[in-house]
C-alpha cells in the first residue's frame, strides 16, 4: 500500500499551546522519529502549516474575535522545529482552517503520488488532526494516525476524539508500526510461552490469539523474551464480565464472616507464597529484591488492615425499622479493577480484599509487564476458595481495558495509571455514569530547609528518588531546597547517590535495579537529555556513569541522575519522568518553596524537612497534595491510612482507609412506616 506522511501544524505557535499533551519535547521527539523513518523507507511527507497573511486576512472567525495572531508567515511562531523542518523533496501545504485538505488541491498531489493511505502526525489532536483524518476518508484515502506522536492542549477532547475516529475511519498505532507494520518488536522464540487471554477461575483457561500478543522481555536481561501477553478483545472481556457479574448474587449472599475468612485464608496464602512472588517481582518488573519482599509485607499489611476496617462495617446488626429512614450500604456489584505493573501485588490486592469483602465480584485487568503476577495472585486466590467467577481477569493493553471500562456488565471502576489513562477513564466513566476511583501517579516535591539535618535528608531523599529506579507513584521526583543551604545539599545528594547499589535486581545488596523495559530507558533519557539541552545541570556519579557503559549492554539499566534545573514550567519539572531521576529547585524564600512544591498539576505526595514549627504548620496548610509527610521522603505510605491523590493526581475517593467503605459499597436509605394510619 502507498502511503504518505503528513505532518499537521508542528509549528511554535501551536507547540507553544499551554497545557499541550503530551510536553512539547515528547511530541517533537517521537515525530521526529517517525519523521526519519518515513524518510528511511521512501515514504512521501507533506508539511501542512497553518499560514496567517496579515495582508491578506483571512484568519478563522475565532481567533478574528479573539484578536489571535498565531501562525503568521514569516515569524518564528509559524516555523517548525529544527528537527521538523522539511528538506529537499518534500512538499509544503498552507492552509487557514483546520483541514490539511482546506488547500484543494492536496487530493490530487497525493493521488499523483499513488498514495492510497495517509500517516497523520501532529497537533492539534482534536481539531487539525480530527478534520484532516475526516476529510481524508470522505475523499477515499485511509487513515493511520501515530498514536505517539499527536498532543492536544485539550487532552479530554482529544481523548474522545480518539475513540470516535477508531470507531469510524481511522486506525491508532505508535509511528514504528505504521511505517513497518507487521515488524515485531523483540524476536520471539517459538518455546516462549503464552499467557492465557481470560482466566475465569480456578483452571478455567481461554487461550489467547497468538498473532495478537505482547512479548515481554526480562528487564535485566536485553534479548530474553519470558512470555507473550496475549490482547483480550471485546468477546474476551465480554465473557469475563458476564461470568463475573454471575457470581455476584451468590458472593454478596455469603455471610460476611465467611467473606471475612475466605480472604484470611488468602493472606496465609500469601504468606507461604512470599519467597516465589519476590522473586516473580525482581525477574520480571527488575524490582530490587529486598523492595520486592517489603511490596508482599506491604500486601499482608493491606489485607490485615481492609479485614480490620470491614469486620467493623460488616458486623453491627441492622436499626430497627423506622418511619424517618436508615441508612445501609450495599455492594456496587460487578467492579473492573485495571493495576499497574510497577506494584504488581500490593495495589491489586489493595483492591481486591475490599471490593470482595463488600459483596463484590471482580474483572481484573492487570498492565501487560504485571500479567504474570496477577496469575500468581488468581492461583492463591482459588487456592484460598474465592469461587469461580467471583474474580475473573482479561490480559492485554489500553484497548482491552477500554473495552473493560465500557462494559454494560461492569457497574464500578477503580483504576491505577497514568495521568493520560485517567483522563480516558473519566471520559468513559462518565458517558456511562458509573463511579470511578482511579490514583493517576504523582510529581511529588520535598522541601529542604536550610535548619534540616541535611545529611539525614540526603540520605532519605536519596533513597526515595532512585528505589526501584524511581518507578514508584510516591517517588521523590522533585526536591525544593533553600538557595542558602543548596550548595551543601546538592554535596550531599551527589554522595548519598554515588553510595547507592545498582544493578542486579536478584542482588541483595542492590538498591537501584533496571527499568521496566528498554522502551522505558529510552524515554527517560530523551526527557533528561532535552532538559540538558535546555540549560539544566545534569549530574549522575561516576561510578554510575562508569558501570553503565557496561551494565547498558544487557539490560534496561540507566543510571540515577539529578538535574538542577530553574526553570518551573520546563518539562522535566512538570512532567513526572517515573525513573531515576531528581530534579532539584532552588527557592529564594518559604513563598517561592511553596510555589515551587505546589507548581505542577499532580498532587499526591509532599514532604518537608525542617525542625521549625512555624514551616511545619505553613507546609501542613498550604501543600496540595493527598499525602504529607514530615522528615521523611515522599516514597512509601502506610496501609492503614487513605491513599489520596489531589488535583490530576486522584479521582474519586481514596484507596484504603475509609474509602474502601465508601466507594466499594453505595448508600442506600430504607423507610419503613408499619403504623396503621389514622383516617
Amino acid at each position: 500500500m502507498s502511503r504518505a506522511l503528513l505532518l499537521v501544524d508542528v509549528q511554535e505557535d501551536y507547540l507553544a499551546s499551554s497545557g499541550l499533551t503530551p510536553h512539547r519535547g515528547a511530541l517533537v521527539e517521537q515525530a521526529s522519529r517517525l519523521l526519519a523513518r518515513c524518510r528511511e523507507a521512501g515514504v512521501p511527507v507533506f508539511h501542512v502549516w497553518t499560514t496567517v497573511r496579515r495582508e491578506q486576512d483571512r484568519r478563522m472567525p475565532h481567533w478574528r474575535r479573539s484578536g489571535r495572531w498565531d501562525c503568521v508567515l514569516g515569524t518564528p511562531g509559524h516555523a517548525p522545529p529544527d528537527a521538523l523542518a522539511p528538506i529537499a523533496g518534500e512538499e509544503i501545504v498552507h492552509k487557514t482552517h483546520f483541514s490539511a485538505f482546506d488547500d484543494t488541491s492536496l487530493a490530487a498531489r497525493l493521488r499523483a503520488r499513488g498514495v492510497v493511505e495517509v500517516l497523520l502526525a501532529g497537533v492539534h489532536t482534536h481539531a487539525c488532526v480530527r478534520a484532516t483524518a475526516v476529510d481524508a476518508y470522505r475523499l477515499g484515502f485511509a487513515v493511520a494516525i501515530a498514536s505517539d506522536a499527536v498532543a492536544s492542549d485539550q487532552p479530554l477532547h482529544a481523548d474522545e476524539t480518539r475513540r470516535w475516529l477508531a470507531a469510524r475511519c481511522a486506525r491508532f498505532a505508535p509511528g514504528a508500526c505504521l511505517v513497518t507494520p507487521g515488524a515485531p518488536s523483540l524476536p520471539v522464540a517459538a518455546d516462549v510461552p503464552v499467557l492465557p487471554a481470560v482466566v475465569l477461575g480456578r483452571d478455567a483457561v481461554v487461550a489467547g490469539r497468538p498473532e495478537a500478543t505482547l512479548p515481554h522481555e526480562a528487564p535485566a536481561e536485553r534479548g530474553r523474551v519470558l512470555w507473550c501477553v496475549p490482547v483480550a478483545d471485546a468477546a474476551h472481556v465480554e465473557l469475563a464480565a458476564r461470568h463475573a457479574r454471575q457470581a455476584q448474587p451468590a458472593w454478596a449472599a455469603t455471610d460476611a464472616s465467611e467473606r471475612l475468612a475466605v480472604v484470611a485464608r488468602v493472606a496465609t496464602a500469601v504468606e507461604a507464597a512470599r519467597a516465589s512472588l519476590a522473586r516473580r517481582m525482581a525477574i520480571e518488573i527488575g524490582k530490587p529484591i529486598l523492595d520486592a519482599r517489603l511490596e508482599v509485607e506491604f500486601a499482608l499489611a493491606l489485607i490485615d488492615a481492609a479485614s480490620r476496617r470491614a469486620a467493623e462495617a460488616l458486623a453491627p446488626p441492622e436499626p430497627a425499622p423506622s418511619p424517618f429512614g436508615r441508612e445501609r450500604r450495599r455492594p456496587l456489584g460487578t467492579v473492573a479493577l485495571v493495576t499497574p505493573w510497577n506494584v504488581p501485588l500490593a495495589i491489586p490486592l489493595g483492591k481486591l480484599v475490599p471490593a470482595l469483602l463488600y459483596g463484590n465480584t471482580v474483572v481484573w485487568k492487570p498492565a501487560p509487564a504485571g500479567s504474570g503476577v496477577a496469575l500468581d495472585v488468581l492461583r492463591l486466590l482459588g487456592d484460598a476458595g474465592v469461587p469461580r467467577g467471583a474474580v475473573t481477569l482479561v490480559c492485554g493493553d489500553h484497548a482491552t481495558a477500554e473495552h473493560l471500562l465500557s462494559s454494560p456488565l461492569v457497574d464500578a471502576v477503580s483504576l491505577t495509571g497514568s495521568s493520560v489513562v485517567g483522563t480516558s477513564a473519566q471520559a468513559i466513566c462518565a458517558a456511562r455514569r458509573v463511579p470511578l476511583q482511579a490514583e493517576l501517579g504523582g510529581n511529588n516535591a520535598a522541601i529542604v530547609w536550610s535548619d534540616a539535618d541535611l545529611d539525614d535528608a540526603a540520605l532519605k531523599l536519596a533513597a526515595g528518588a532512585f528505589g526501584s529506579a524511581g518507578q514508584r507513584c510516591t517517588a521523590n521526583r522533585r526536591v525544593v531546597v533553600e538557595a542558602s543551604c543548596a550548595d551543601a545539599f546538592v554535596a550531599r545528594l551527589r554522595a548519598a547517590t554515588d553510595a547507592l547499589a545498582w544493578g542486579d535486581p536478584l542482588d541483595e545488596r542492590t538498591r537501584v535495579g533496571p527499568l521496566v523495559s528498554s522502551a522505558a530507558c529510552a524515554r527517560v533519557a530523551g526527557v533528561v537529555e532535552r532538559a540538558r539541552e535546555a540549560g539544566a545541570t545534569v549530574w549522575t556519579a561516576p561510578s554510575h556513569a562508569a558501570r553503565a557503559r557496561d551494565l547498558g549492554d544487557t539490560g534496561a539499566y540507566r543510571p540515577p541522575c539529578i538535574v538542577r534545573c530553574d526553570d518551573p514550567s520546563a518539562e522535566i519539572v512538570q512532567e513526572e519522568t517515573f525513573g531515576p531521576v531528581a530534579v532539584v529547585q532552588v527557592a529564594a524564600d518559604w513563598d517561592e518553596a511553596l510555589r515551587l512544591l505546589n507548581g505542577v498539576p499532580q498532587g499526591l505526595v509532599a514532604a518537608l524537612f525542617s525542625p521549625s514549627d512555624e514551616c511545619r504548620a505553613s507546609f501542613l496548610d498550604n501543600a496540595q497534595a493527598g499525602i504529607l509527610k514530615i522528615g521523611s521522603a515522599t516514597a512509601g505510605v502506610g496501609a492503614e491510612t487513605p491513599f489520596s491523590g489531589w488535583k490530576s493526581s486522584g479521582v474519586g475517593p481514596p484507596e484504603h482507609g475509609a474509602g474502601d467503605l465508601e466507594f466499594y459499597t453505595r448508600a442506600q436509605a430504607v423507610y419503613v412506616d408499619d403504623a396503621p394510619s389514622r383516617g
